[in-house]
């Protein structure tokens, strides 16, 4: 069980590594906006391959599509609260810590489940989620950074979601040997209908606002980068 959570930990630990990139690289708004396309290609990579794809094998399509639609729905209600707290940083990165959190903790039961059924984790998923993670924490943190919030507050609120991570990671070890297919596929599919959702109503919109037409291209090599992480 200890290990399950410290694979997930790891994972999630570029989250922080992302928003302490936010904080102390003062890089300008292009520069933040390539990173959150090209994480935003990344994310549609995992999404397609690492969960959809797998939940689809392992359960059918009324597991998939049940899931899908709860983490959809799941994330446009969160997203509609935040529009209504601040002003447009703000809400970009809230709504890009909410999408983490939706997305990261099913992440997180799943890499325990792996190494409940096969007692090692997948390199390929492991690392595209690693990689996807780095932009959502470094946007989201810039965003706050720049709104002038405290350093310790931004940290902190990426800190809770990598403990979070790690605690899930170590429940889905210890209880997802118990579950049945359908549901871990709706698990599954939970992420990513709220790692979709995520992707086109917060990170592509900014990305493009930030970068331009270039959003594109960057988007392209991070959605090649997590498939071909995918089918190693």
């Amino acid at each position: 069980m200890l290990h399950a959570a410290a694979w997930a930990g790891l994972a999630a630990s570029t989250l922080l590594v992302g928003a302490w990139l936010g904080i102390v690289w003062h890089a300008s708004q292009r520069a933040i906006g390539l990173v959150m396309g090209f994480g935003a290609g990344a994310l549609i990579a995992s999404v397609s391959f690492e969960l959809t794809e797998e939940a689809f094998d392992r359960a059918g399509g009324v597991p998939l599509a049940v899931g899908l639609a709860a983490g959809a729905l799941t994330y446009f209600v969160g997203d509609l609260v935040i529009d209504r707290m601040g002003d447009g940083s703000d809400q970009t990165a809230l709504a890009l810590l909410l999408g983490a959190g939706l997305d990261g903790i099913p992440e997180s039961l799943i890499i325990g489940l792996s190494l409940t059924l096969g007692g090692t984790v997948e390199t390929a998923f492991l690392v595209s989620v690693a990689v996807s993670n780095i932009p959502e924490g470094l946007a989201s943190a810039s965003a706050q950074h720049r709104a002038g919030e405290p350093t310790g507050p931004i940290l902190a609120r990426w800190a809770v979601i990598v403990v979070m991570s790690a605690v899930f990671g170590a429940i889905g070890f210890a209880v997802f040997d118990d579950l049945s297919a359908s549901a871990v596929a709706v698990t599954q599919a939970f992420a990513a209908g709220a790692l979709l959702t995520m992707v086109m109503d917060t990170m592509v919109p900014e990305a493009f606002h930030d970068a331009g037409r270039a959003t594109g291209l960057i988007a392209v090599a991070g959605f090649a980068l997590a498939f071909f992480l995918s089918v190693r």
